[in-house]
């Protein structure tokens, strides 16, 4: 069964800005808030949405985490409390949407895509996975939205919680450039994997040109393509809020955002790289397809070709005319058979001296 390549969530013609689309099988929002800074830590689950309200403490720095889109009013009531703008929650519900960055009044939206490899258990053909992540970047605290429960940022939770490194001494501006950091590395295990699947899939085409192989080689070829309309237009985002005028992103943390960008361009280097020898194993695929049918047809015209001369004589002495002396004579049918044998031992002998036959 076939898979679209690209399905995005749309509201209805003529429906006003701002307009939440959520889809059914979104599980319903859990959010989760971490309050730190250089002397304390909070990890908490968020039941009572007015204990957001803490995120505007002065004194710490919030991370607000929302897996899931499920329910509307608790995306609004989040909307609401921290002010976001209709056409920002909209990008952040509505997606997928193109990775970019937006800025909307004192806060600044940055859409990236996550990528993971899916569990070895999961039958689907499809071993990469894809989800949007929204990060909502203010003065004193992060917002992220996810679309579904899990993800790959729980190394960024154990260096607050561990107090490790300097993130609990910097702003949020710093704690969004790490969530945006550990999802552009995120890419690299995943391209990894991708590219271990080129080479085993390298020896299968020449090998065993079977159309399972065709198949396999067609899904990771898709793969690849979304990969890379995940991966390109994410270092354009990434460049803008190093190269932008965003007074909510400090200049030391402009710094580490160019390795970000750096890391960007060689993810999107490399899928653009696997990308080009997937359509290489292809063209791969259709000559070692042509090369067994040649090698099918070669063997046949072999065959044909020995019978040919062979056919010729049985005709000749098959036509029972009357004044035919070789009828008569008494080791005409030995002789024949040896003529018959010699030619054919002949032929054979003249295919290996030309190469079509025992030598390449």
């Amino acid at each position: 069964m076939s898979q679209k390549i690209f399905k995005k969530r749309h509201t209805r013609i003529g429906a006003r800005p701002g307009t939440l689309v959520i889809s059914k099988q979104s599980p319903r929002p859990v959010v989760r808030g971490i309050f730190y800074n250089p002397e304390s830590f909070e990890d908490e689950p968020i039941e009572d949405l007015d204990r957001l309200q803490k995120a505007f403490k002065k004194e710490t720095i919030a991370w607000i985490d929302v897996q899931g889109f499920g329910d509307r009013s608790v995306m609004n009531k989040v909307g609401s409390v921290f002010g976001l703008h209709p056409l920002l929650l909209e990008d952040v519900v509505n997606v997928p949407q193109r990775p970019k960055t937006e800025l909307y009044d004192d806060q600044l939206l940055i859409v990236v895509r996550m990528v993971r490899l899916k569990d070895p258990d999961d039958q689907s053909r499809y071993r990469v996975d894809m989800e949007q992540v929204s990060i909502v970047l203010a003065e004193n605290y992060v917002i992220t939205f996810q679309e579904r429960y899990g993800d790959i940022l729980d190394p960024v939770r154990k260096r607050i919680k561990g107090g490790k490194g300097i993130i609990r001494h910097r702003g949020s501006d710093y704690l969004a450039y790490a969530i945006a950091d550990t999802i552009v590395d995120g890419y690299y295990p995943v391209l990894e994997g991708v590219g271990n699947d080129l080479e085993a899939m390298e020896d299968e085409v020449i090998r065993n040109p079977s159309p399972e192989v065709l198949g396999e080689l067609n899904t990771l070829k898709n793969q690849l393509i979304n990969l890379r309309r995940a991966v390109w237009p994410q270092r354009e985002a990434v460049n803008s809020l190093v190269r932008g005028d965003y007074a909510l992103i400090g200049e030391d943390v402009r710094v580490y955002l160019r390795d970000t960008h750096d890391h960007c361009i060689q993810t999107s280097e490399v899928a653009e790289m696997y990308r080009e020898m997937a359509t290489g194993l292809m063209n791969t695929y259709l000559s070692s397809v042509a090369n067994r049918t040649n090698e099918v047809m070669k063997v046949l015209t072999i065959m044909a070709s020995l019978f040919i001369p062979l056919t010729f004589m049985a005709g000749i002495y098959g036509m029972n005319f009357e004044h035919m002396p070789e009828l008569h004579y008494r080791y005409s049918y030995p002789m024949l058979w040896l003529v018959m044998t010699l030619t054919g031992v002949a032929m054979l002998y003249f295919f290996w001296r030309k190469g079509w036959i025992g030598r390449g």
